[in-house]
């Protein structure tokens, strides 16, 4: 009993010493069923992932990045990760967030990094050995929004179109600006303008107009089965005290919940009013991201 009791555990040992030892490889269209169920495992914190998939394949430069893959000597997926303009990744393994760190210091068009807390520190413990300095860092809270709620209706609340975009483009801009610190229309004004009339196409703005005013706009991201994540909300601020921002985001959730299982977005730690008015609206902390904007 004994010899053989040694014996298993030595090979458990031996087993787990191998899942520990693994590979970063860039993936391709073949991996796209693979990687989303993987990312499917934790449908709310992947979500921008995996829209990035369904909308683009893996092979897109649409996703102006390159998706890699972390794969234990078994070939079991640990680790995805995309690398470029914006850097996430999806694991729990540290092996694979170490690997993806020294892949990303090869890539020089990274712009923001942004990492589930406690993943980040450990990715730049090993990203920044290659003499990368970061510009500003922050922290993002993850909200989900679920049935029941209150819903409000606003009739004239709908999709956005190209003719919208003179007045959709600065107010996006200024959104990235106060995010990041940087105005996108800078760098590449004519690429920044074409992503958003792509989104716009893709009928995922949605938007209150009244005497050609923008009121308000909010942008869906991504959509999956079980989440829709949106971003770029923004409300007219000399509006603010007719509620608009209230009723049309009860209005698109109410709208977008017919289709998926909950709504998604992220608000920065430091916009506490924001903060506030998703919590008065319904939507709850699921956990925190950290992000890091590079010089």
């Amino acid at each position: 009993m004994e010899p053989s009791l040694l014996i298993n555990t030595n090979r458990a040992d031996y087993v787990a010493s191998i899942e520990n030892e693994g590979r970063v490889e860039t993936l391709t269209n073949s991996d796209s069923a693979e990687v989303l169920t993987f990312l499917e495992r934790r449908p709310i914190h992947t979500a921008y992932l995996a829209g990035l998939v369904r909308d683009n394949g893996i092979e897109n430069p649409l996703n102006r990045g390159t998706f890699y893959g972390y794969r234990n000597q078994l070939n079991q997926l640990e680790g995805v990760a995309v690398i470029g303009h914006a850097t996430l990744m999806e694991t729990s393994s540290d092996q694979a967030i170490h690997a993806f760190a020294q892949t990303a210091q090869s890539c020089h068009k990274i712009h923001v990094l942004m990492f589930e807390e406690n993943h980040l520190d450990k990715f730049w413990d090993s990203y920044a050995a290659a003499d990368q300095r970061m510009r500003h860092a922050g922290r993002q809270h993850l909200l989900e929004l679920r049935w029941p709620m209150d819903v409000s209706r606003v009739s004239n609340l709908r999709p956005a179109t190209t003719q919208d975009l003179p007045l959709l483009i600065p107010v996006h801009a200024e959104l990235a600006l106060t995010e990041s610190g940087i105005d996108p229309r800078d760098e590449d004004a004519a690429g920044f303008a074409e992503r958003y009339a792509r989104r716009v196409q893709q009928g995922r703005t949605w938007v209150l107009i009244e005497n050609d005013e923008l009121l308000f706009k909010a942008d869906v991201i991504a959509e999956t089965p079980e989440t829709t994540y949106i971003e770029g909300v923004w409300v007219n601020p000399e509006t603010l005290q007719q509620d608009y921002g209230r009723r049309c985001m009860s209005q698109l959730a109410r709208m977008l919940l017919w289709r998926t299982k909950s709504i998604s977005l992220f608000v920065n730690d430091e916009n506490e009013a924001a903060q506030e008015f998703y919590k008065q609206s319904g939507y709850h902390t699921r956990t925190v991201f950290d992000t890091i904007y590079l010089k």
